[in-house]
C-alpha cells in the first residue's frame, strides 16, 4: 500500500483501535468514534447481523463479545483519495478471517462494517485450495466423477440426513445452496416446481428483472459480459437450471414440504416431505426457508365475491393474458406486478383498468440507471469495482444513514422527470415518494411493496391505455363488476389481486406450527415506523439472514444482490454450527 495521507491516517486510526482491543480497554475504544457512530457487524463480533448505533451500543456489544472474539492481526489494505478518509482493512478472529471498512471524521470513526469471510481450516477450497478432481494412478475400485455424484444423490433418496434442507429452490435457496457445497455442507435443496428456473418460468410472460446484470450476479459463476443488461424471466431461468448443475447441488424438484418438527432433546428437525408422489422424512439439524422474499399470497376478501360473475386470481397465479384478449379486467394493485400484470394484458388486447389502493412510488428504469447504479454498471467494472467489492461498499452504509441519502438521490430524480410526474399524476394515478420522501429502496427495505420501476407501463397509463382508478376503495363486487366507495362501478369480466405477500413466519406457521411462526415474528422490515413497518427499530431487516427465535431455524432470501451477498453469511453461520465452533450471539433485547 502506497504511503499516502489517507492511508497513514487510517493506520494510525487502526492502530489505536486493534491496541485498545487488544487491551479489552473499551473506553479506549470508544474515544476512537465519534459521538454519532455506527459499528455494523455481519457475524464476525456478534455471530449475529447487527448494527450497533452510538457508543453506549457499541460498548454493550464489546462487553458481551470482545473475549470470545479475540480480534487481532489488523491491518489496512486499501485507504485511496477520499474526503472522508475511507479504508479496507483485514482482521482476524478466535473463529477466522474477516474484512472491512471504516471511514473517519476529523480522526475519529464515524462507520465501521466488519464482516466473517472465512472460518479458520474451513476456507472454501477455491483458488491455491481447488480440489485436485481426480486421482492420478490405477486403482480397480475407482469412482468416476459421475458415479460419485450418483452416489451422493442416491443417499439422500434413500434417507442419509443431511445436515441443511433447504425449502424453496428459487434464487435464494440456490445461492445459499451453493455456498453450503464449497464449504462441505451436507445439504438438500427441495423446491415445489419440476425444475430449477421454473419459480421463474411460471410466472407472467412480460417479467423481466428490472435491476440491472451488473447487480444481479450469483457467487462463483457471473453473468458472462454479453449478458442482456434486463434479464428475461425464461432466460433467468435457464440460468438457474445451469447453475444447479454446474454447481453440483443436490435439487429435488417435485418435492412439497408437508410439516416439520423439531426435537429439542435431539437439536434435529424431523420434516414430512413429497417428491414425486413419494413420502420421505429426512432429519436434518439446520432448516432454511427460502420460500422467497415474502411468504403466501396476501387475497383480498371481497364483499360480493361469490355474486361475480367473472374470474378473480391472485398474479402469482398469472402466466399470460391471451385468455383474457378482448375481455375488460381490474387489476387490483398498482405497484411493480400490478404494472407488469397490467402490461402484459394490454399487450394481450384486453381492456385494462389499474386500480390504486394507495400511493406508488415511481422511478423510470433509466434514470435510476444512471443516477441510482453507479456501483453496479459497466463504468464501476472498468474502474476495479466488481460485484464483490461493490456488496462491501454498499453494505458499509448503516440503514440508520440511509435515508438522507436517498432522500437526496430522489430529490434529483423528480427534478429530472418533473414533466412525466406530472404526466402521470394528471391521469388520476397517486404518486408519493415515501412518508419521508425518501423513495423506492426505503420502500423496498421497509415494506417491500409499494413501488414501481418503469419499463413501459407508465406511459400506457399516461396515454389512456391503461385506466386507473384511484381514490376510493371497492365496496362491493356485483354480478358484472366493482361498485366503489363513490358510488361508481367498473364493469368487468375478471379480476387480477397483484396485492403482494404475506411475511415469511407465516410460511413456517403453515410447516411448522402457529407457535413457531408467532415466536418469530414478521420477517422483513426495519421497524421504521413507517405505514406497514412498526416499531420498535431493528436497524437491520427482522429475521432475515441471522439466528431468530427458533433454533436452528434461518431465512433466506431476498433479491439476487441481498441473496447474493447474505448466503455467503448464512453459509458460514450454518458451518461454524456444524463444526461445533463456539458461536456467541449477540442479540440483546431491542427498546
Amino acid at each position: 500500500m502506497h504511503d499516502t495521507a489517507p492511508a497513514s491516517k487510517a493506520s494510525a486510526w487502526l492502530a489505536d483501535f486493534s491496541e485498545a482491543l487488544a487491551r479489552g480497554d473499551i473506553d479506549a475504544v470508544l474515544d476512537c468514534f465519534v459521538e454519532d457512530c455506527y459499528w455494523r457487524d455481519i457475524v464476525s463480533f456478534t455471530w449475529n447481523v447487527k448494527t450497533l448505533e452510538g457508543k453506549p451500543a457499541i460498548a454493550a456489544m464489546l462487553t458481551s463479545q470482545l473475549p470470545a472474539t479475540r480480534p487481532s492481526n489488523w491491518r489496512i489494505t486499501e485507504a485511496p483519495e477520499s474526503v472522508p478518509v475511507q479504508a479496507w482493512f483485514d482482521f482476524s478472529t478466535a473463529a477466522g478471517a474477516g474484512s472491512g471498512i471504516f471511514t473517519l471524521e476529523n480522526g475519529r470513526c464515524r462507520t465501521i462494517l466488519t464482516t466473517l469471510q472465512s472460518l479458520a481450516g474451513h476456507e472454501e477450497k477455491a483458488g491455491q485450495r481447488r480440489p485436485m478432481g481426480v486421482s492420478h494412478g490405477a486403482d480397480r475400485n475407482r469412482m468416476s466423477w459421475s458415479e460419485r455424484r450418483a452416489a451422493e444423490e442416491a443417499a439422500f433418496a434413500q434417507g442419509a440426513d443431511p445436515y441443511c434442507l433447504i425449502i424453496g429452490g428459487g434464487q435464494g435457496g440456490i445461492m445459499l445452496g451453493a455456498r453450503l457445497k464449497q464449504l462441505g455442507v451436507p445439504t438438500v435443496i427441495v423446491e415445489k416446481n419440476e425444475k430449477a428456473g421454473d419459480s421463474w418460468r411460471n410466472r407472467y410472460r412480460s417479467l423481466v428483472l428490472h435491476d440491472p446484470v451488473w447487480y444481479d450476479h450469483l457467487p462463483y459463476i457471473p453473468f458472462p459480459p454479453n449478458w442482456p443488461i434486463f434479464t428475461h424471466k425464461d432466460k433467468m431461468g435457464d440460468w438457474l437450471e445451469m447453475y444447479v448443475k454446474v454447481m453440483e447441488l443436490t435439487y429435488w424438484g417435485s418435492t412439497e414440504c408437508v410439516s416439520a418438527s423439531f426435537d429439542e432433546t435431539e437439536k434435529r428437525w424431523s420434516v414430512e416431505l413429497v417428491r414425486g408422489g413419494r413420502k420421505l422424512t429426512l432429519r436434518p439439524t439446520q432448516l432454511v426457508f427460502a420460500t422467497g422474499a415474502y411468504g403466501p399470497p396476501k387475497r383480498l376478501e371481497i364483499p360480493g365475491a361469490e355474486t361475480f360473475a367473472g374470474e378473480i386470481i391472485h398474479s402469482i397465479e398469472y402466466s399470460s393474458g391471451t385468455k383474457f384478449a378482448g375481455r375488460k379486467v381490474a387489476v387490483i394493485g398498482a405497484a411493480s406486478s400490478g404494472h407488469d400484470v397490467s402490461v402484459d394484458l394490454w399487450e394481450a388486447g384486453a381492456d385494462v383498468t389499474m386500480i390504486q389502493r394507495s400511493p406508488t412510488t415511481v422511478v423510470r428504469s433509466e434514470t435510476l440507471m444512471e443516477l441510482g447504479f453507479d456501483l453496479y454498471s459497466e463504468e464501476a467494472v472498468e474502474s476495479g469495482i466488481d460485484v464483490d467489492r461493490a456488496d462491501m461498499i454498499a453494505a458499509a452504509t448503516p440503514f440508520a444513514m440511509q435515508p438522507p441519502i436517498q432522500k437526496a438521490l430522489y430529490d434529483r430524480i423528480r427534478a429530472r422527470d418533473a414533466e412525466f410526474y406530472e404526466k402521470l399524476a394528471a391521469t388520476g394515478f397517486l404518486l408519493d415518494f415515501g412518508p419521508d420522501e425518501t423513495g423506492l429502496m426505503m420502500k423496498a427495505y421497509r415494506t417491500g411493496s409499494g413501488y414501481y420501476v418503469d419499463v413501459g407501463a407508465s406511459q400506457l397509463i399516461i396515454d389512456g391505455e391503461i385506466k386507473v382508478k384511484s381514490g376510493t376503495e371497492i365496496d362491493h363486487l356485483t354480478s358484472t363488476g366493482m361498485r366503489f366507495g363513490d358510488g361508481s362501478e367498473l364493469e368487468v369480466d375478471a379480476i387480477i389481486q397483484s396485492t403482494g405477500f404475506q411475511s415469511m413466519h407465516e410460511v413456517v406457521a403453515q410447516i411448522v406450527s402457529r407457535e413457531v411462526g408467532n415466536s418469530i415474528g414478521t420477517c422483513w422490515g426495519l421497524g421504521s415506523g413507517t405505514r406497514n413497518d412498526p416499531g420498535p427499530w431493528h436497524g437491520e431487516l427482522r429475521n432475515m439472514y441471522k439466528p431468530v427465535a427458533q433454533e436452528n431455524l434461518w431465512f433466506q432470501g431476498g433479491n439476487l444482490a441481498l441473496s447474493r451477498f447474505f448466503s455467503k453469511f448464512v453459509a458460514l453461520q450454518i458451518k461454524a454450527r456444524m463444526e461445533g465452533i463456539p458461536v456467541p450471539v449477540y442479540a440483546p433485547p431491542l427498546t
